[in-house]
């Protein structure tokens, strides 16, 4: 599957709408995300079943800056609308794939069940400050 250009208008949907998505920051002047992008570009041929996005982060400033993105190439990897994988730095083709592996066989129920279990305790802790 090619890749695909993210904006802020579409960033929401796209990771809302697919089971997997991969989402290179990047940018023009930057000499690693130039490296980066023919693997990139090379590993998303072999996943149908996987969005490759990608973000110019000087053409999209304000949504580099909602994911707290300090450096770039950052790889975020969502999986059933949960931001499983977040690092800055350029992958090697074998690490950009086995990552993916390891994205799809995340046990997605005991990760949507941690969460929860996260945000009951938020929510008691709080309701424990008010009172």
């Amino acid at each position: 599957m090619p890749t695909t250009n993210l904006n802020a208008e579409t960033f929401r949907d796209t990771v809302d709408d697919n089971e997997i998505v991969l989402v290179d920051f990047w940018a023009e002047w930057c000499g690693p995300c130039k490296t980066f992008a023919p693997i990139y570009d090379e590993v998303s041929t072999e996943h149908d079943d996987v969005v490759f996005a990608k973000v110019d982060t000087e053409a999209e400033q304000e949504l580099a800056a909602a994911f707290g993105i300090r450096s770039i190439p950052t790889l975020m990897a969502f999986r059933e609308n949960v931001l499983v994988f977040n690092q800055a730095g350029a992958l090697p083709a074998e690490s950009l794939r086995d990552l993916i592996g390891q994205v799809k066989e995340l046990d997605m129920d005991d990760i949507h069940r941690q969460i929860a279990e996260q945000e009951a305790q938020a929510g008691g802790d709080a309701q424990a400050q008010q009172g």
